[in-house]
């Protein structure tokens, strides 16, 4: 017969399982909630107390699955859109999850073992420099590189907080965040201490001495990061302003390379265009891929496209490739392909005076990364088109202004963006695609991923997009308009945008400085880490 005391033991093993499970899975819920297109931005400053509260009394081991678990519930609500992707599995999205959860379960790892060799306090304090190298690690392992859903973009819509992205970059605001939901959660750890809710041997876990260190650092941070926002968003954008018109075409994708409908694609285009050419802009933009085939290799669109622009008596700023995406090799193996961005020039001219060939290209769509050594085809991934890599950050010139441009997924990569700002680029344009997606969250996300670009090199960014969302950022990462229809869609509509932006020169800390935060979190994390070492048990304070 199986006594009381083993019923008691189980029943409460099995509560704290439960309780591990519902606790991840809340703060995964909560933190996805945050980011677009659900947008509930406030989420993310508690959504990981639940989590640490939880990790308080959870070895190294458990703290791994723990943040395992936890990044399942976060990715999937995250990146759910991909299953609208042409050929993407469930397999496809667990190699996914393989890739990214493991590296918060690292996290989660060591979090645990400053609390078991120090204590709960300790490793609150280490907690956003460990989150910051995490976030890091994943934006730049290789073709595996995905800077995407990082915790800082789900504050896109709230201005005064990003502004410290100019000095720190997403990475400053993620940090932020982490560091409030520390702040909280020792609150609410001191507050169950005081109510005796709390085991005697959990107060060891405790120092009141970090307590106070980490709410006077939380507080310094959060207020000042508030009070420089305030600060910048108060400033008013001085400067010659020029004028910009967007095309936002919005055709479909299973029509793009329809050898049918090459003409009627041309003639939405050209329609678009004379109607923006109203505004008198000083330069109309297409978005990428723009053109049924490439502009540099079919003269008779090249000849259109450059009457368009001697009619208007505009630059036209547009994307051309010479096939789509994610197309599986069907052409000769060792042509070259090119995604490029073309600025075409009323007048004379017989050439493309100014070109930019994409380069960071899109693994999986655009090429496949170590084709010849990896198996790709085990993994049900077709052998699409190969694409060249681009060699040099073009920047454009108009007369009075210099421009950086962007294509597709480019955008959501800092480095990227810093190196067109160090080249002389005065703003940004974003040329995409994104009709793949559908009507998902996954054009909004890029729109939050945009914000940031701006933010950190304080430049004006103009976004193009197929299918929207195509719009104009101002450097304070203000979104002033979008292309929508008359019940405000952003996406699947097809229209027009003019607007004005102002060509900058100075330089933000962060595009000076880049990834300082990153170095300056990896060593305070060597440091936690060494004490952490050098310290077996924990004391009370």
């Amino acid at each position: 017969m199986i006594s009381e005391q083993k019923i008691k033991v189980s029943f409460y093993r099995n509560l704290k399982i439960l309780y591990a499970i519902a606790a991840t899975f809340i703060s995964g819920t909560m933190l996805f909630l945050a980011f677009p297109s659900y947008d509930f931005s406030l989420s993310a400053w508690f959504a990981f107390v639940p989590l640490f509260l939880l990790l308080s009394k959870s070895k190294p081991s458990s703290g791994f699955f723990i943040l395992f678990l936890f990044g399942v519930v976060f990715y999937t609500g995250v990146f759910i859109w991909m299953f609208d992707l042409p050929n993407y599995m469930v397999l496809h999205h667990a190699i996914l999850g393989i890739y990214l959860c493991p590296l918060l379960g690292i996290f989660g790892w060591l979090f645990c073992f400053i609390i078991k060799r120090r204590d709960f306090t300790s490793a609150l304090l280490a907690a956003p420099f460990l989150w910051v190298i995490q976030e890091y690690v994943r934006s730049n392992l290789s073709f595996l590189s995905l800077p995407w859903g990082l915790l800082g973009h789900s504050q896109y819509q709230s201005p005064m907080v990003i502004q410290s992205a100019s000095i720190a970059g997403v990475y400053g605001v993620s940090f932020l965040i982490v560091l409030v939901n520390s702040a909280l959660t020792v609150l609410i750890y001191s507050l169950f201490i005081r109510l005796n809710i709390l085991k005697p041997e959990d107060k060891y876990q405790f120092s009141y001495r970090g307590r106070n260190i980490l709410l006077g650092i939380s507080a310094v941070f959060f207020i000042s990061a508030l009070v420089y926002g305030h600060m910048v968003i108060s400033n008013q954008i001085n400067g010659n302003k020029i004028k910009i018109s967007i095309v936002q075409a919005n055709i479909e994708q299973s029509k793009k390379w329809d050898k049918k409908y090459a003409a009627t694609i041309m003639q939405i285009y050209s329609d678009l265009t004379q109607k923006a050419s109203a505004d008198q802009p000083d330069l109309i933009v297409w978005p990428e891929a723009a053109t049924p085939k490439a502009v540099h290799r079919d003269r008779k669109i090249f000849n259109t496209v450059k009457n368009l622009a001697s009619v208007t008596n505009t630059p036209i700023l547009l994307g051309s490739s010479q096939l789509a995406k994610f197309k599986v090799n069907e052409l000769k193996k060792n042509a070259k392909y090119l995604n490029s961005a073309f600025l075409i020039h009323p007048g004379d001219g017989n050439g493309i005076t100014q070109k930019y060939n994409k380069i960071r290209l899109l693994p999986f769509s655009e090429y496949l990364p170590y084709k010849e050594k990896i198996p790709w085809s085990y993994l049900r991934i077709p052998d699409v088109d190969n694409y060249l890599p681009g060699k040099k950050y073009t920047v454009f010139e108009l007369t009075g202004f210099r421009f950086g441009v962007t294509i597709c997924w480019e955008n959501i990569f800092p480095g990227i963006v810093r190196e067109f700002v160090n080249n002389g680029a005065q703003f940004l344009i974003n040329i995409t695609n994104e009709a793949w997606f559908g009507e998902t969250a996954a054009p909004y996300q890029f729109l939050a991923m945009s914000v940031f670009r701006a933010v950190e090199n304080h430049r004006y960014l103009v976004r193009c997009a197929n299918t929207g969302v195509s719009c104009i950022i101002d450097p304070q990462g203000r979104i002033l308009d979008k292309v929508k229809d008359n019940r405000g869609r952003a996406i699947f509509v097809r229209g027009n945008l003019t607007g004005s932006v102002t060509p900058f020169k100075d330089r933000t800390f962060f595009n000076r400085y880049g990834d300082w935060l990153v170095w300056l979190s990896l060593i305070v994390s060597l440091m936690f880490l060494v004490l952490t070492f050098m310290k077996k048990k924990p004391s009370l304070k």
